[in-house]
């Protein structure tokens, strides 16, 4: 089993290029998919989110206002790392048990969007970065997710540098570009991570 560290900066296009992987035959373990589910309504993730924030972080019908509670941690270093250390836990004990499910030659790729910030790249036999320049970034949030300027740069400046992601990365997908460039990079990736999980 090859275990891979995908990661990139939010608008960089990393779910794009997670799509792909699994789409060629990637077991894909997804982070933030897994951290929605760990806070779903009756589960003890939510119950210790709420303890933490107050029930102003839950909408009408009790499942978690995500734009709500998004306001209030990332303009606040000390209210993140509460909520990433009720949740970070959680996501790493589903991680664990949906990679132990995953064949031995597999090549599992965990979808990790804070993995550089969280100092998680030695778990991994190699991290593949997905790239974009911080314009690239502000386009993309602006324009296709409808975030503001200013939403959309508190966003990128609570999650780490292009620079320290970059010097935690073993290969590299350049996502600045349209779709059709990004195709041939995600199959030449891919090329690689089977070679060496074939390697062992």
């Amino acid at each position: 089993m090859l275990k891979v560290g995908l990661t990139g900066g939010i608008g960089a296009g990393k779910s794009e290029v997670s799509r792909r992987l699994a789409g060629l035959g990637a077991v894909l373990i997804d982070a933030d998919r897994i951290a929605r589910e760990v806070v779903e309504p009756g589960t003890p993730g939510l119950v210790a989110v709420v303890e933490a924030f107050g029930p102003g972080i839950l909408r009408a019908d009790g499942t978690l206002d995500r734009p709500a509670l998004g306001a209030v941690v990332f303009a606040d270093p000390d209210r993140l790392a509460t909520l990433n250390a009720i949740v970070h836990p959680l996501v790493g004990a589903r991680s664990a048990v949906l990679e132990r499910a995953a064949g031995p030659g597999s090549v599992v790729v965990h979808d990790v969007p804070l993995l550089t910030e969280n100092g998680l790249a030695p778990g991994y036999d190699l991290v593949v970065l997905v790239d974009a320049t911080p314009a690239t970034q502000m386009d993309r949030l602006v324009r296709l997710r409808g975030m503001t300027e200013s939403d959309a740069r508190a966003r990128m400046a609570a999650q780490a540098t292009r620079e320290q992601r970059r010097a935690v990365a073993d290969l590299v997908i350049d996502n600045d570009g349209p779709l059709e460039a990004l195709e041939p990079q995600v199959r030449a990736v891919w090329a690689e991570l089977v070679e060496r999980a074939a390697a062992g």
